[in-house]
């Protein structure tokens, strides 16, 4: 466990920093030792006071690409691209909400099949799919989407499909952009079983594309279920628990299987996520009218204020390179642990969501995120 002083880290040293925590995370689960337990739970919780410091003092720079780590925009030039252009064929999997200890508690299923080098990217503000995932699928910012593309940018929508059923066309505009638009792409959204059976069923036809993209909704779909259903609470009661229940769910999967069809293929299969999760157990008063988003990590939209100590307060969304589509539209972005009710009908709220996992916010677990390049042992 650490005991160096994390003062001055850039963000090298917040990633190397972090992932050896999530490392002790999924190697304590084997051990029998609450107290450990508790203390690196605790640990993480101080890293994560001082990991928000810095992001608050940073992000406005990262964003203008000024010693920036690779952000969300860069995944698919940084680690698609170049292998495109070597005239190799590319599966790219992004596991939705999907974080580094997660990862870890199942790159040991893989290691058989393929060789593995582990990279990071950093997601982009705010942490959540309509964001971030757009962000890898366009290579381009928010409020450059917006600008570029505004028929696909749908974050006024009260659907949480229709914000990102533009992947595919962002994708194809990017590969354009980067010269690779001679190549044919294939894009495959999973979120329910019909869909993961499909993928099983159609793997072999895959061949045909020099790059796939595949998106995996079930880690997504298993965190915001779980503050909606107490069985699935029962089930996954912490972080330790998440984890057996995605290898579980990943040893029985349509990934699992469809990997297992790439090792035996000639290609990189590049896997990585669009955010993290955190489990929220602070809540943050938040006021704002009623047009404002319902998110408990972010929200947007106009007379937003809440606390500066938990929550970062974007009143010029372009600094952030976020959409400012209105004069008076500002963000509030949720710090640490924290996740935000409003006062009408607070305590209600305040029970129904602690300790439950979100994403949209700063911290370790939603923003650094895994990029993993398998390469076929066969």
């Amino acid at each position: 466990l650490r005991t160096e002083s994390v003062g001055g880290l850039d963000w090298r040293g917040w990633v190397d920093l972090y992932s050896r925590s999530a490392q002790w995370d999924v190697e304590l689960d084997g051990v029998d030792d609450p107290g450990l337990k508790q203390a690196q739970a605790d640990q993480r919780r101080e890293l994560n006071v001082e990991f928000s410091q810095v992001v608050e003092g940073a992000y406005e720079r990262w964003a203008q690409g000024h010693d920036a780590p690779p952000l969300s925009t860069d995944v698919v030039t940084r680690w698609v691209a170049p292998a495109l252009r070597e005239g190799r064929r590319v599966t790219l999997i992004i596991i939705d909400c999907m974080r580094l200890d997660q990862w870890l508690t199942v790159e040991s299923l893989i290691r058989p099949f393929f060789d593995i080098a582990l990279d990071y990217h950093v997601s982009i503000l705010p942490t959540a799919t309509p964001y971030s995932r757009n962000a890898i699928f366009s290579g381009l910012f928010p409020e450059e989407i917006r600008k570029q593309h505004p028929e696909y940018w749908q974050e006024g929508s009260g659907d949480e499909r229709s914000k990102n059923r533009y992947e595919r066309q962002l994708l194809e505009a990017q590969l354009a952009r980067l010269n690779l638009g001679s190549k044919p792409a294939k894009y495959i959204k999973v979120y329910n079983a019909d869909e993961a059976n499909n993928v099983r069923r159609n793997i072999a036809t895959l061949r045909d594309s020099s790059l796939v993209a595949i998106v995996f909704n079930f880690l997504d779909m298993l965190a915001h279920g779980r503050s909606e259903s107490d069985l699935l609470k029962e089930l996954a009661p912490d972080e330790s628990a998440f984890r057996s229940v995605m290898r579980s769910w990943f040893l029985h999967s349509a990934l699992f299987d469809a990997l297992k069809w790439l090792a035996k293929q000639d290609g990189l299969v590049v896997v990585t996520t669009d955010h993290g999760a955190i489990l929220s157990r602070r809540s943050a008063l938040v006021y704002g009218n009623r047009e404002t988003s319902t998110n408990l990590r972010f929200k947007f939209g106009t007379n937003l204020s809440g606390e500066a100590r938990q929550a970062v307060h974007v009143k010029n969304p372009s600094r952030f390179r976020l959409p400012a589509d209105n004069p008076h539209k500002s963000y509030i972005i949720a710090k640490e642990d924290f996740y935000f009710v409003y006062p009408t009908r607070f305590h209600e709220y305040e029970n129904k969501y602690r300790g439950s996992f979100q994403h949209g916010g700063i911290s370790l677990e939603e923003m650094i995120l895994p990029v993993a390049l398998l390469t076929p042992r066969g």
